[in-house]
């Protein structure tokens, strides 16, 4: 189906999303932080990214910004999977680009939706 990347600094929630979305057909690719994104992405061309909000150095918030003025994946859309559940962050995150947004403790049934609407 896609090819989908997921950035995620814990070990256990990239385990997570990757078996939910492996689970339905698609292609992942998990990276464990947002170091270099950019390059990466122009490289692996994928047809949506994942994103963690809350890792150590860049948050996921100035790296989704900073993906929408690369030019190399201004394009790409961009799911929030986060725990910053406040309807404050989830208006941020839409200010700084991002196509959808999943809160964690999420159901698989729910990063699906997002996904299947971010991408159709």
């Amino acid at each position: 189906m896609s090819k989908i990347v997921v950035v995620d600094d814990s070990y256990a929630e990239l385990q997570l999303i990757e078996g939910c979305l492996k689970g339905a057909n698609h292609t992942v690719v998990s990276l464990p932080n947002s170091d270099k994104l950019e390059e990466k992405m122009a490289i692996e061309k994928p047809d949506l990214i994942v994103l963690d909000v809350v890792m150590p150095g860049r948050n996921g918030f100035q790296t989704c910004r900073d993906l929408r003025n690369d030019d190399r994946c201004k394009d790409i859309p961009i799911i929030l999977c986060t725990s910053k559940g406040n309807e404050s962050d989830k208006f941020w995150g839409q200010q700084q680009g991002a196509n959808g947004y999943v809160v964690k403790p999420f159901k698989s049934d729910d990063l699906l939706a997002a996904v299947k609407k971010v991408l159709s």
